[in-house]
């Protein structure tokens, strides 16, 4: 240890008529502690090199600072009126780029990622059937609501009941979520806009055609009963007055097997044109011929019912 412990003897009494006072020498221990009365006044410059030293603050008199103790941390307490670099600091947890969701954050591809695990299947890199059913139950819908239908539009999937990784990943980051709770919060937004965006619907509806084709087949017409399953769906926010004939017209006639893809897109402005009593349908303009066909039947079915009636009038006349 050698003379090592020469550091711990105590020195001896100091000399009272050598010594300042008793005051005094308080005073000096409290500058070298950084303690200092709140009334005392230091005429110190703040900019000096001596006013920061190991993160600590020789010179405590710097205006708008008080300082607290000294623990080798640079503990200095800031007044109202004191502005330093710190408040140019950004807080933890924000982002300062004006991105992201609603509290500025840009949506996270490995959250993302970890979410599409959870319902993936386990011999394919996609959502199926089962997996998509336990997303909705997650997100209380419906898989035929259409808030699914809105959702699968934003993904752009390429077929019903199959969300690839790359279709769930892109598009929730498109939407600016990556958790289930933001897709939940996320959903009645969309809706919103598509019920108010007449542009917006008409990207949805002819979106819809193709998310009902079979595409692996290379299938180019919609099936009549999946075309009506989805008419539903897709006006089930906007019904024109003429949809629940139109699908009765294709159920009661089981030969129209298929909707080609203008009949398809044709109807969204058939149902706008004709409006309520077909009243307005022009048979020279070109129409496709199964809309012809529809008129026809309705023609037929509203003579009937015409019929009907002056046969119901005619026997109450005759008791």
């Amino acid at each position: 240890m050698g003379n090592c412990f020469s550091c711990f003897k105590v020195p001896p009494p100091p000399d009272p008529s050598t010594n300042p006072p008793l005051e005094k020498d308080k005073e000096e221990i409290m500058e070298l502690c950084g303690i200092r009365q709140p009334t005392q006044e230091l005429h110190r410059s703040p900019l000096t090199p001596e006013a920061q030293v190991n993160g600590n603050s020789k010179g405590a008199g710097i205006p708008g600072f008080t300082m607290v103790g000294s623990d080798n941390c640079g503990s200095l307490h800031r007044d109202k009126t004191s502005r330093t670099f710190y408040s140019r600091i950004p807080p933890l947890g924000r982002s300062t780029s004006g991105g992201g969701d609603v509290r500025g954050r840009e949506p996270s591809e490995t959250k993302l990622n970890a979410l599409f695990e959870q319902y993936r299947d386990i011999s394919e890199d996609a959502m199926l059937a089962e997996g998509i059913e336990r997303l909705c139950t997650d997100l209380n819908v419906s898989p035929d609501e259409f808030k699914v239908l809105v959702l699968a539009w934003r993904l752009n999937a390429e077929q019903m009941c199959r969300f690839s990784r790359a279709e769930f990943v892109s598009g929730c980051k498109a939407m600016r979520v990556d958790s289930i709770r933001g897709i939940q919060a996320k959903l009645p937004e969309l809706v919103a806009e598509v019920i108010k965006d007449t542009e917006l619907f008409k990207d949805l509806y002819r979106f819809t055609f193709r998310f009902g084709l079979d595409s692996e087949s290379g299938q180019r017409i919609l099936p009549s009963d999946m075309a009506v399953c989805l008419w539903r769906i897709v006006f089930s926010i906007r019904e024109p007055p003429i949809l629940s004939r139109w699908l009765f017209f294709l159920e009661s006639h089981p030969h129209v097997r298929g909707i080609p893809r203008d009949t398809w897109n044709m109807f969204l402005n058939f149902s706008e044109a004709v409006g309520d009593d077909l009243s307005s349908y022009d048979d020279t303009e070109a129409w496709p011929s199964l809309f012809d066909d529809f008129v026809e039947f309705e023609n037929d079915q509203m003579n009937q019912n015409i019929s009907k009636d002056k046969d119901e009038i005619i026997k109450q006349d005759c008791n």
